[in-house]
């Protein structure tokens, strides 16, 4: 292990052991280090942004009871996007004026799309949503694996698994067309050759009903069907299913992966539901380096210790926390965006929940394919079962 990378795994797990021991804790009695946070509290994107809500108040509590940055207490100044991009764009103008070296948010792509350019030269913008491409260089980042990687894990998954002949239905949103266009460049790599698109079918994320398109699909005999929509549209898709006897193996996007989602829609969830994700569901030592596994099992104790069990939200809204922090922590409260920026450009060797993260081998990023893990949803542990190495080749 290279000096600097033990440095970096020291560093974050000390951050999240000491929330372990942290009920009694003193709040650094200092002038409060305000981080906005704009996120989908209300709206279709509720069900994300809510959680992500909770994580960022689990996060200040853990690095406050560690100390803060430089012994000022982090405080996460939440806004309310709305889950729309207008009400997301007049947030951001807001803030700006305030000449905040970070904003967070927001959960969802097309949000996202339409702030990043408002930060074109700073202040810097961690969003959350995985679907979001920076170019490299941007003061724009992303957390999690990207989504084009989650397809390529997922579609990896089916043909080792023998599963060729797939079907698709994909949302007309923002969301829905950019992983439409990654599924297609997927399909067209060599390794992919074998793979069969039967039928694609499109939906409106405000339809009611798909049942043409399911029948269409059903009719095309798939071995396999992805169904790529986040949220409150997904429920009209599996509702679809149901009433039209598509039984196959069925992928959708970690967007869904909340333990909220699942419970709702228990009564109508695809009996084989599939859903690529990072390494932090995993949780397994045999599966994940030790590094990460030790990051893990930390995460997994200051979530238990509050009383809840931590899903996508959860992660998307934890990996840019920790990551700003640690960044804060090294360069001083005052930072400027283009300190912090310059930090992140460089910053390898940082191990969480993810993985090791790189943003010189990945920019804006730092997670690549070899991050992501494919799960399945257990009806009866109630939680999703890893099925896959990183990368997507079946265990």
């Amino acid at each position: 292990m290279s000096r600097q990378l033990g440095t970096t795994i020291c560093v974050s797990m000390s951050l999240l052991a000491a929330a372990l021991a942290a009920v009694t804790a003193a709040v650094p009695a200092a002038e409060p280090l305000d981080i906005p946070a704009v996120l989908a509290q209300t709206g279709s994107g509720a069900f994300i942004g809510s959680g992500e809500r909770q994580s960022l108040e689990l996060a200040e509590k853990v690095v406050n009871a560690s100390g803060g940055i430089r012994g000022r207490p982090v405080h996460f100044v939440f806004y309310d996007d709305q889950s729309t991009p207008q009400v997301g764009v007049q947030l951001f103008n807001r803030i700006l004026p305030e000449k905040p070296a970070v904003i967070l948010g927001s959960s969802l792509v097309a949000l996202c799309r339409a702030t990043v350019p408002l930060t074109k030269n700073g202040p810097v913008q961690y969003c959350f949503s995985p679907g979001l491409h920076p170019a490299p260089g941007d003061y724009a980042f992303t957390a999690s694996v990207s989504t084009l990687d989650l397809a390529r894990a997922a579609i990896r998954f089916l043909r080792l698994q023998g599963w060729t002949r797939i079907a698709f239905i994909f949302s007309t949103d923002a969301t829905g067309q950019e992983f439409e266009q990654g599924v297609k460049n997927v399909l067209a790599a060599p390794d992919n050759k074998t793979m069969q698109a039967v039928e694609t079918e499109h939906f409106n994320i405000t339809d009611v009903s798909v049942s043409a398109q399911i029948e269409k699909i059903k009719a095309a005999k798939p071995q396999a069907f992805i169904a790529w929509s986040t949220g409150s549209p997904i429920q009209t898709i599996f509702r679809g299913m149901v009433q039209g006897g598509l039984d196959v193996p069925t992928i959708t996007t970690d967007g869904n992966m909340t333990y909220a989602q699942m419970k709702q829609y228990a009564a109508f969830l695809p009996p084989q539901l599939y859903m690529p994700a990072g390494e932090y569901i995993a949780h397994d030592p045999n599966i994940v380096a030790p590094a990460v596994a030790k990051a893990q099992d930390a995460f997994y104790e200051i979530f238990a210790a509050a009383g809840r069990k931590p899903d996508e939200p959860a992660e998307l809204a934890w990996e840019p926390a920790m990551i700003i922090v640690h960044a804060l922590r090294r360069l001083g409260p005052q930072a400027s965006a283009r300190q912090v920026h310059d930090f992140l450009e460089h910053l390898k060797g940082f191990a969480s929940i993810d993985g090791v993260y790189d943003f010189e081998k990945v920019p804006q990023r730092g997670l690549d394919l070899s991050n992501s893990v494919m799960t399945l949803w257990s009806r009866s542990a109630q939680t999703w079962q890893v099925v896959s190495k990183p990368g997507g080749e079946p265990l």
